[in-house]
């Protein structure tokens, strides 16, 4: 016995969605989501050339 007897299948592929056609809005808030992104992108590069941020906490001297 198959483990998916019972039941309504679900089917293999979702339908394609119509591609609706832009309006302002849509053209504003695409460019945002892409200005944030490329910022986003910098300060990850920025921050990965920096070093550590946070160089503190607890130091042990290796004796006991």
């Amino acid at each position: 016995m198959s483990g998916r007897q019972g039941g309504k299948a679900k089917p293999l592929k979702a339908p394609k969605k119509e591609r609706k056609d832009m309006d302002e809005d849509d053209k504003a808030f695409m460019e945002k989501k892409k200005a944030e992104a490329a910022a986003k992108k910098e300060m990850a590069a920025k921050a990965a050339k920096g070093g550590p941020l946070v160089s503190g906490g607890i130091k042990k001297s290796g004796k006991k």
